[in-house]
């Protein structure tokens, strides 16, 4: 009986929960067209959430969290997918319900699994993880909707964390002007490190702000915050211009006026990562591939062993963690 390694979730009888590394089987993994040697995974709050057992992430426990996991592919049924593979698999029900990446093996389906793009690493791939394919769908999005670069800076919130590090560092090897927001005045140089030319403190959009509309600054927003921080960024958006939201940090409210969007023409775009079609995330994934080298996304980076993950995701749980936590699940 093959025997691996894993992060696995225990629920108490009081309802508590508790996360540990363990032994488990990899008989015990679901059914699946494809079963894949983790070498990479990475952290994001979704896994945070799933571990302190937030309700609508994960129905039943035990558990083995990780949206991400990149890895080769030890078997397979299907023709596509040989062994020996080097494949990525983030989004679609990967460590909400089914065993997830935060482990030495995974089974899932074959329609769930991207080969890992020429010139990208494993280990690359996972440095971005679903936090750097959600930035570029972000991108990707704001371009469709006209964004180019002559316009004006774009503005991204929530900087300091995974999607708003990696959107900070994509806009600006882009070659855009980038406006950080964030609540962690000694980050300034993280992020101006990252490409920001000025980071702003997130208090000058978080609170209420009762006026319908606010002087016209920016020709993009990257928003992973929601609340009142996208209300009143979007009241500051160029006539014609758009937001991009992903997130929803400070709240998943939005108590604001339809204004911005009938007397300037403004746009709020969603954007997930989860469910989109697998060609979707190949384009992507083929787009990050092309940067992935660049030495400022490699700033943004923690690289923790798997016996690491319950410390911190503690810390990421806690708001306290920077920039994008990359998780070495090969020994």
């Amino acid at each position: 009986m093959k025997t691996y390694k894993a992060i696995y979730i225990e629920k108490s009888s009081e309802g508590t929960f508790s996360s540990s590394l363990v032994n488990r089987s990899v008989d015990d993994l679901p059914e699946g067209d494809v079963l894949i040697k983790v070498q990479y995974s990475a952290l994001n709050y979704k896994d945070a959430m799933s571990i302190h057992g937030i309700k609508g992430i994960t129905r039943e426990y035990p558990h083995q969290p990780g949206v991400d996991a990149a890895g080769i592919v030890e078997q397979s049924s299907e023709s596509s997918l040989n062994v020996g593979d080097e494949v990525i698999v983030t989004g679609y029900d990967l460590g909400m319900n089914t065993a997830g990446g935060l482990a030495e093996y995974i089974r899932v389906p074959a329609s769930w699994v991207i080969k890992c793009p020429e010139g990208m690493t494993l280990k690359e791939s996972m440095c971005f993880g679903t936090a750097g394919l959600t930035a570029q769908l972000c991108m990707d999005k704001l371009e469709r909707m006209g964004l180019v670069k002559d316009q004006g800076p774009v503005l991204v919130t929530g900087s300091t964390g995974g999607v708003g590090s990696i959107a900070v560092a994509l806009l600006s090897n882009a070659g855009y002007e980038v406006i950080a927001s964030s609540g962690k005045s000694e980050q300034i140089d993280f992020l101006k490190n990252l490409g920001a030319k000025e980071v702003m403190d997130r208090h000058e959009l978080s609170e209420l702000n009762k006026r319908p509309l606010l002087k016209e600054q920016y020709a993009g927003i990257i928003d992973v915050v929601g609340g009142e921080t996208l209300v009143n960024a979007m009241k500051m958006l160029k006539p014609g211009a758009s937001a991009a939201c992903c997130g929803l940090v400070q709240s998943p409210q939005l108590n604001g006026t339809v204004l911005p969007f009938i007397l300037r023409g403004v746009n709020l775009l969603g954007v997930d990562s989860v469910e989109i079609a697998l060609s979707e995330k190949e384009k992507c994934w083929k787009k990050l591939a092309e940067v992935a080298k660049n030495s400022n996304i490699k700033l943004l980076t923690e690289e923790v062993l798997l016996a690491d993950v319950p410390e911190a995701i503690t810390r990421l749980f806690s708001g306290s963690v920077v920039g994008h936590v990359l998780v070495k699940v090969a020994s």
